[in-house]
């Protein structure tokens, strides 16, 4: 492959580009099962907590918990973390 002659699938120009962008998208693919499979996980989790605590007389959110998680994810993430705590609240307890 020359640099005229791009890959269509990696857009590289050159072969060993190509392979190493194949390589990397591989990885990054088994990253994104592993986050799926744990986001699954982490959601059913989490109603089920909801359903515990509904069933023993409480309430079905627990606001304080909520504010620690957002602050968690923002803290490691920056300010795209508190976006992906939502949803991932969002995800365990549904919309409001």
């Amino acid at each position: 492959m020359t640099a005229d002659v791009m890959d269509q699938t990696t857009g590289a120009g050159e072969e060993a580009a190509a392979e190493k962008i194949r390589a990397m998208r591989e990885r990054i693919n088994e990253i994104d099962q592993t986050i799926i499979d744990l986001w699954l996980e982490r959601s059913g989790l989490s109603q089920e907590v909801g359903k515990t605590r509904m069933a023993s007389g409480g309430t079905r959110l627990v606001l304080a918990r909520e504010r620690e998680i957002i602050e968690h994810f923002r803290n490691a993430l920056g300010p795209d973390g508190t976006q992906v705590a939502l949803l991932l609240l969002r995800s365990g307890r549904g919309p409001l």
